[in-house]
């Protein structure tokens, strides 16, 4: 058996953990966004598809053809998060299948139907959006996941060309925490879950 982690690190990725919309201006470097990628690689995906592609937007250049594309209550926390993530999935993951599940033609599992193509896609690719989250906050960044974008200007912004298509965005950095609300509720067991 693994052993439990410890309360300070469950803390950080989980419980004390808080969605952030003010940042504080330290910069997130290439580095650490490379080490998050190799963080987030290794969880699981059905067949190890891996269909997430994530564009992280970082330039001025990039975050001013953003904006246009984002709901008017997102502009000015997106614009100053160092980082704002494109979580998409590729509609053609299965090219990638020989690749990363060799052990069966997988591919052959999906291509021609287009309900198992996005089912596996979209299932598969919001998976690895949270495994984003847990590995930033496991390198001590902080997160602003969203919806409130539109998602065909992002794809025509920063997608065209491509077989990708937007899921959602998070902002990336080190957040503010003199702007945090109280943590709003969470349902309790016996409200979400059931033990059969």
């Amino acid at each position: 058996m693994k052993p439990i982690l410890d309360a300070a690190v469950l803390d950080q990725l989980f419980v004390e953990a808080r969605t952030h919309s003010h940042w504080k201006d330290t910069p997130v470097t290439d580095e650490t966004l490379k080490r998050l990628y190799e963080l987030l690689r290794y969880a699981p995906t059905s067949a190890n598809s891996s269909p997430a592609r994530f564009v992280f937007v970082k330039s001025l250049e990039a975050k001013a053809k953003l904006k246009p594309t984002l709901a008017p209550g997102n502009v000015d926390k997106t614009m100053a998060a160092p980082v704002t993530v494109i979580v998409a999935h590729d509609m053609e993951f299965y090219e990638k299948l020989p690749k990363l599940f060799p052990q069966a033609d997988a591919r052959s599992w999906f291509v021609g139907n287009d309900a198992m193509i996005q089912g596996g896609a979209f299932r598969n690719g919001s998976l690895q959006g949270g495994y984003l989250i847990t590995a930033a906050r496991a390198l001590g960044l902080d997160c602003g996941p969203m919806s409130g974008f539109d998602n065909a200007a992002v794809d025509a912004a920063f997608l065209a060309g491509t077989t990708w298509k937007s899921n959602f965005l998070i902002n990336l950095g080190y957040g503010d925490d003199t702007y945090l609300h109280p943590r709003n509720p969470r349902l309790d067991f016996d409200e979400a879950c059931r033990i059969d």
